[in-house]
């Protein structure tokens, strides 16, 4: 069932969160070496000692794969290295690696929100002849398509897919049931159940969503926005559709979700999110899908064992889900020294099949047809796959959220009115596209 959904989903396009509040789907945590698992990694000796730099941040999703890099490519000549990061850190390396000729790591985690700008502007090296050369050696082939499609920029491959990552409702299932509530389906439902919750006594605050001012508030707009219908650009590649009545939509529906939530929730990222939940202020997330094992875990809170999960709710009934779907994965940037195709064989050993099995239930892997039963919220992860927006996989969304980031928090905070700030926002995407030009 999961990689039927999740090839229906994929087959009219992915919706990827952003890359500057990205959900950074798990970023923030530590996971130590233990995830680590020994896998082949067969690669030629190199001549002379070589130290192979890696780029990702550290979560519960992505430790399993950065450490099985590490534990298993390392050896002979070879050193591979990866210093743990935070993911604004990884952010901020990632532009400045890739902005010279040569740069600080040889191996960098991307997304497919950034691919497309990351291709257009060769700053990737196309993996096609390499996925070819060692296809069969890694059982590459049993990489889902689509996620390797939607890694992909104008027919070519330029990241080799880990896992995905997907917006996933948690809820307390004792207070769902202890107020006879069910999960929302819609914004609506969402609000109602929220006032129940808060009218019980139970929590002044039931409600905690990512909405960082200086990012994750650029990925909650865009799932309202695709929920809606709406993308940042229309099908003509020209004209964008900040100053749409879909656009003033989400903002409302967004800012109509401001009572149930602490009055600081710009300032929240997902790691705040999750202490939200862990210590009991909240009964309600939605974050990414990296983030949901931990809620599980009795050694991050007595509340372990009261946590449910199913797919996010849509902003208004009939409409597709406040959803966000990314494409995690391996890239080799351009301006590396190290020869690539020793570093193609580090990334396809740390997605191999025995190293994409560990990660579960942690990570959701980009494999076909593995078993998932382990995994606590799975199958609200399918559900929210199957409903996720199609994409709007174009080199000018990452530019366009960069400009509008900062617009959109003085929104949702009512800084600036909704009428003014989609104004602002037309005019920053409408200077996006003519620099694009």
């Amino acid at each position: 069932m999961r990689a039927s959904r999740l090839s229906r989903a994929l087959a009219v396009g992915l919706l990827s969160a952003t890359l500057v509040g990205l959900t950074a789907c798990g970023a923030g945590s530590r996971t130590g070496a233990e995830t680590a698992t020994k896998v082949a990694c067969d690669f030629e000796n190199p001549a002379e000692a070589t130290t192979i730099n890696v780029l990702a941040y550290n979560s519960s999703a992505v430790d399993p794969y950065s450490n099985t890099m590490v534990s298993s490519c390392t050896h002979d000549n070879v050193t591979v290295k990866h210093d743990p990061i935070d993911f604004a850190g990884q952010v901020q390396k990632t532009t400045a690696t890739l902005a010279g000729d040569t740069g600080t790591y040889d191996v960098v985690e991307t997304y497919s929100f950034v691919v497309p700008d990351l291709a257009s502007r060769d700053k990737l090296v196309p993996l096609d002849d390499l996925f070819a050369k060692y296809k069969d050696t890694y059982a590459l082939d049993d990489i889902d398509e689509n996620l390797r499609k939607a890694m992909s920029y104008e027919g070519k491959l330029y990241a080799l897919p880990m896992q995905t990552q997907v917006l996933t409702m948690v809820y307390r299932k004792d207070l769902f049931e202890k107020n006879n509530l069910e999960p929302p389906t819609t914004f609506a439902e969402l609000r109602d159940v929220s006032k129940k919750l808060q009218d019980s006594g139970d929590l002044k605050y039931p409600l905690a969503l990512p909405w960082l001012a200086s990012g994750d508030i650029s990925t909650a707009y865009k799932a309202a926005l695709n929920s809606l219908g709406k993308n940042f650009v229309a099908e003509d590649g020209t004209t964008p559709e900040f100053t749409s009545a879909e656009s003033v939509k989400a903002f409302e529906e967004l800012k109509s979700l401001l009572p149930y939530m602490d009055p600081q929730v710009t300032t929240f990222d997902q790691p705040k999110v999750q202490q939200q939940l862990y210590n009991g202020s909240a009964a309600i997330g939605i974050m990414f899908s990296g983030r949901m094992n931990d809620l599980v875990q009795q050694k991050n809170t007595k509340l372990y064992d009261q946590f449910a999960f199913a797919a996010p709710p849509a902003v208004e009934e009939g409409g597709t889900q406040y959803g966000a779907l990314s494409v995690d994965g391996w890239s080799i940037p351009f301006n590396t020294k190290i020869d690539h195709d020793l570093l193609f064989q580090l990334l396809a050993a740390s997605v191999s099949e025995d190293a994409s099995k560990a990660s579960i239930p942690a990570a959701y892997p980009a494999r076909k047809g593995l078993d998932q039963s382990a995994s606590p919220y799975a199958e609200a992860a399918e559900a929210a796959i199957a409903g996720a927006p199609p994409a709007e996989a174009q080199p000018w969304v990452p530019p366009i959220t960069s400009a509008n980031t900062e617009i959109i928090a003085s929104v949702i905070s009512g800084k600036t009115s909704v009428e003014e700030g989609t104004k602002q926002m037309q005019a920053a995407a409408e200077k996006v596209l003519a620099e694009q030009k």
